[in-house]
């Protein structure tokens, strides 16, 4: 993403980051396993809420079956920029398989790689 006139180098990663954390979000709510294959660290590993460690393809093959869950979404997101990684951590809310109401939490961690960001580490919980 360019730089507007004003805006700082920092300023800027931070706007992508968010860019990145929305689409993030948005793919697991629709399977969207492109997107993944596209921005995800080969080295990338995912905490399930019920503890399960994934790796990169076993994570991508989980989106690619559909979330448990349906309308996700982003709430409270904070960006921790500290140098060539950042943390990003949120709320999010979702309606159950029950039609029920939930939220959870997550924290990303996301490595600047040859100029661009990959998502390393994602840790999702449930509540």
């Amino acid at each position: 993403m360019p730089m507007t006139r004003n805006e700082t180098d920092h300023d800027a990663q931070v706007r992508a980051l968010t860019e990145l954390n929305r689409q993030y979000v948005r793919a697991i709510d629709q399977a969207d396993t492109a997107w993944f294959e596209a921005h995800l660290s080969p080295d990338f590993m995912n905490m399930n809420p019920d503890g399960a460690l994934l790796d990169r393809a076993q994570f991508i093959a989980q989106v690619g079956r559909g979330s448990m869950v349906r309308q996700l979404r982003e709430q409270h997101v904070r960006i921790r920029l500290l140098g060539d990684f950042a943390f990003i951590h949120a709320r999010t809310t979702f309606i159950r398989a029950d039609g029920q109401p939930g939220g959870g939490c997550y924290t990303d961690v996301w490595r600047r790689e040859g100029g661009r960001w990959a998502c390393v580490s994602a840790h999702v919980n449930r509540g």
